[in-house]
C-alpha cells in the first residue's frame, strides 16, 4: 500500500489508473468501511481510501474534538485489506483557500439531519468535490446507513461529474443490530445495550410504522422510555422519492437520529 499526504505527488503517481475506486473515510475503521473496501477491490482494478476528519461538516467543535482517532490501527488495517493507495491529506492540501462560502445541494439538505445542522451537507459535497478533483476516480463508494448524505453526494456528482459513479453500498450491522459506526467507539457498554435495544424495537414494529398503526410520537416516547438521552428525528420516508429522478418503485424505510449521553447516532431501516 502506497501512502500519501502531498496531493500533487498522489495525483501524479494516480494519473494513469483505469477504473479507480474511491473510499473516503474519517477514519476509525470498521466492517462497514471493509465491506466499502471489498466492493472496491471486487469492481475496480485499483482502489484509493482517503482519511481526513474533515472539520467543517462539524457543527460542534466539540463533536471535531471528540471524534475517534486511531491512525496508526487504521493503517495497520488498510494494509491487511490490500488497499492499493492511502491519502492522508493536511487541512492546507484539501481547504488551500478555505472551505467554500456558497455551494447548490439538493433541498433534501433541509430535512431530517440538515435541520438541525446548517452548512453540514455542504461542507460534506464541498470536501467530496475537493476529492473527485484531486483524485479523478471511476467511482465513489459511500454507506446506505449515511442515506441522507449518500442521496445528496448522489444527485450533486450526478450532475456535475456524470463520469463518476457512486456507488450506495448496505448497512453493515454488529451481531446486536448496531449499525457500524466510527461514532460507536464513543459509547459505553450500557449504551451500546440501549443502541441495540433501540434498533430491535424499530426493527420488530417497522410494518405497523409504516402502515401508521402506531404513531410517530409513540415511537418516540419508546425510544426516550429505552434510554435515548434525545431523539432529534423518526421519520418515514420513501427512498426512491427523495431526489429525481425518481423511481416508481416504492422503497420505505424508517429514519432515526438519538443521542445517547453526548453521541449523535444515525440509522434508517
Amino acid at each position: 500500500m502506497k501512502i500519501f499526504s502531498d496531493k500533487k505527488k498522489l495525483a501524479k503517481f494516480i494519473y494513469n489508473e483505469k477504473n479507480l475506486g474511491f473510499v473516503p473515510t474519517m477514519g476509525a475503521i470498521h466492517k462497514g468501511h471493509i465491506s466499502l473496501f471489498n466492493k472496491s477491490i471486487n469492481q475496480c482494478n485499483k482502489t484509493i481510501v482517503s482519511i481526513f476528519i474533515n472539520k467543517p461538516q462539524f457543527n460542534r467543535n466539540s463533536d471535531f474534538r471528540r471524534y475517534p482517532r486511531v491512525l496508526k490501527m487504521d493503517i495497520a488495517n488498510l494494509k491487511r485489506r490490500k488497499i492499493d493507495y492511502l491519502y492522508l491529506p493536511k487541512v492546507k492540501q484539501i481547504y488551500p483557500n478555505g472551505p467554500k462560502k456558497k455551494i447548490i445541494i439538493n433541498s433534501f439538505k433541509k430535512k431530517l439531519c440538515g435541520k438541525d445542522r446548517p452548512g453540514h451537507f455542504e461542507a460534506i459535497v464541498d470536501v467530496i468535490e475537493r476529492f473527485i478533483k484531486i483524485i479523478n476516480p471511476n467511482k465513489i463508494y459511500l454507506g446506505e446507513k449515511d442515506m441522507q448524505q449518500l442521496k445528496i453526494i448522489e444527485d450533486f456528482v450526478n450532475k456535475k461529474y456524470p463520469k463518476v459513479k457512486i456507488i450506495g453500498c448496505k448497512t453493515v450491522r454488529e451481531t446486536n443490530g448496531v449499525a457500524y459506526s466510527s461514532r460507536n467507539l464513543l459509547l459505553s457498554t450500557k449504551e451500546r445495550n440501549i443502541a441495540s435495544t433501540i434498533y430491535k424495537i424499530l426493527e420488530s414494529k417497522k410494518n405497523i410504522i409504516i402502515k401508521k398503526k402506531i404513531s410517530l410520537r409513540k415511537i418516540t416516547s419508546i425510544v426516550l422510555a429505552i434510554g435515548a438521552t434525545k431523539v432529534d428525528y423518526i421519520k418515514v420516508l420513501n427512498v426512491n422519492k427523495i431526489v429525481k429522478p425518481f423511481k416508481n418503485k416504492k422503497k420505505i424505510r424508517i429514519f432515526i437520529a438519538y443521542y445517547l449521553g453526548s453521541t449523535r447516532l444515525i440509522d434508517n431501516i
